[in-house]
């Protein structure tokens, strides 16, 4: 296909501002690239905004360079206030990716006719920039959630309670970071009506919501992740339906199981069950000793799951860095908050 020619604007402020919208582009973009790069160490979004700004460089043709405007610019230097309360690497990637945006649709518009390669150019790039913009943010979001989740000691599980909402409050407030909801019984639709109760306590108090084997309800009241058995849906299958950013966990009971784990991705492990547990009377406990082996074989944040009491829980004493997944001991304690509080005491 031949080569559709650059025609040189009839007015040279039209070529000042091609030239004016070509660097801003391009400065935006090296601003997105180097956060993605450097910040995020996502280097295929780093080497997809690069090809971008080198599209763009190739298209930053000499008559469009020679019309430059510096020193008689009237706007050269003047700033924003806004610019000074961009206080999160996020803030100043997503201004960057407005200001790629708005420099790529001025571009798109005065180089219809003269430069309709540039233009097509242009208008590709602002909208894959618009995906790219939900990825990073996806990214970033998943990182803040896995960071919440490697602070976690303590794992709540829910249980079928009468006062349910109360009792998670009450372990929010005393400073559980993670609860995951486990209802076997109750109809769908009160399932999703009390999960999107309890992840609204959850988001109020800055900790993770997630939900028991069922992906299903999981996306439907926006949940954190999932966590899933050994029986349940594949790992990589559970990952396509809830993206990146979402966090998965698997309950394991052997080397094996935990080791599969890890080269599935999930994102964090159950180790049980330690003692006999009332929710998993079918499996043999697996002891202290294999807790202590399971953990030494993993980089993987695990919780030491399974009939974990405030008087068992001394037995566990002797492991560094302990996690703890509890149901049982705090939903029905007496007091939620200060049973909450003990275990947390030990535990730190």
């Amino acid at each position: 296909m031949k080569s559709m020619p650059v025609i040189p604007p009839s007015d040279n402020r039209i070529a000042q501002l091609i030239d004016a919208n070509l660097d801003r582009a391009r400065e935006g973009l090296r601003v997105m690239e180097d956060w993605c790069r450097f910040g995020l160490k996502r280097s295929d979004f780093s080497i997809q905004i690069k090809d971008w700004r080198q599209e763009l460089g190739v298209h930053h043709h000499n008559i469009y360079r020679k019309a430059r405007l510096t020193s008689n610019d009237p706007a050269m230097g003047v700033s924003h206030p806004l610019q000074k309360v961009r206080s999160t690497p996020e803030a100043v990637f997503i201004a960057n990716s407005s200001r790629v945006q708005e420099a790529l649709r001025v571009i798109e518009e005065f180089t219809r006719i003269t430069d309709p390669k540039l233009s097509e150019l242009a208008t590709k790039i602002r909208y894959e920039t618009y995906e790219i913009e939900i990825k990073v943010l996806n990214n970033t979001e998943g990182a803040h959630k896995r960071q919440t989740l490697k602070d976690c000691s303590i794992y709540l599980i829910t249980t079928q309670k009468r006062n349910l909402e109360e009792i998670v409050l009450q372990a929010l407030k005393a400073g559980v970071k993670i609860v995951q909801y486990r209802e076997k019984f109750l109809p769908d639709s009160e399932k999703i009506s009390q999960a999107k109760y309890l992840a609204s306590l959850c988001k109020k108090y800055n900790s993770l919501f997630i939900v028991n084997d069922r992906i299903d309800i999981a996306i439907a009241v926006d949940a954190d992740g999932v966590h899933l058995g050994q029986e349940d849906i594949p790992t990589h299958i559970a990952r396509e339906l809830l993206g990146d950013e979402k966090i998965i966990g698997r309950s394991t009971h052997c080397l094996q199981d935990i080791k599969n784990a890890e080269e599935e991705g999930c994102d964090y492990i159950g180790i049980g069950p330690i003692f006999s547990s009332e929710t998993k009377k079918q499996l043999t406990p697996i002891g202290i000793d294999n807790l202590r082996k399971g953990l030494s074989k993993t980089l993987l944040p695990a919780f030491a799951i399974g009939g974990i009491n405030s008087s068992n829980i001394k037995n566990l004493n002797q492991i560094n860095n302990l996690r703890i997944a509890v149901s049982n001991a705090i939903i029905n304690s007496r007091d939620p908050f200060s049973k909450t509080e003990e275990l947390l005491k030990f535990l730190t």
